[in-house]
Parts: C-alpha cells; sequence; structure tokens
C-alpha cells in the first residue's frame, strides 16, 4: 500500500473529516438528533488523511503525492 495523498490534501482530508465526525456527535449528543449520516461519511476522508492513501485514487492512477527531486 503505497502512499497516494500528499500533504496539502491529507490536511484537507482531517479537517473535513473531523469537522464532518465532530459536527454530527454534537449534534447527536447534545442536541438530541439521532440522524448521523454526515458523521459516518466524515470517516472516509478522515481515515483517508490519516492513512495516507485513498483507494478511489488507485483506477484512474492518480497521486498528490510530490515526487522526490
Amino acid at each position: 500500500m503505497r502512499c497516494n495523498v500528499g500533504k496539502t490534501d491529507r490536511w484537507i482530508r482531517i479537517i473535513v473529516g473531523l469537522l464532518l465526525v465532530g459536527g454530527n456527535l454534537f449534534n447527536y449528543y447534545v442536541l438530541h438528533n439521532p440522524y448521523q449520516v454526515w458523521a459516518n461519511i466524515g470517516w472516509i476522508p478522515l481515515l483517508t488523511g490519516l492513512f495516507r492513501f485513498c483507494p478511489l485514487y488507485l483506477p484512474f492512477k492518480i497521486s498528490t503525492v510530490e515526487k522526490a527531486r
């Protein structure tokens, strides 16, 4: 499993994932709203950012990692 998520892409994914998961956990525990669809979707960018690997990039041969000089 090679890294295919670059530095900027990684941080964007982590921030978006934390916002989605955190916001929806607040929505559930504080506002008592049981709909947590976005919290579950938020785990996808969070985990792909943490592991620096996106399986959807593989079939398209996309990599946002900068090449070494």
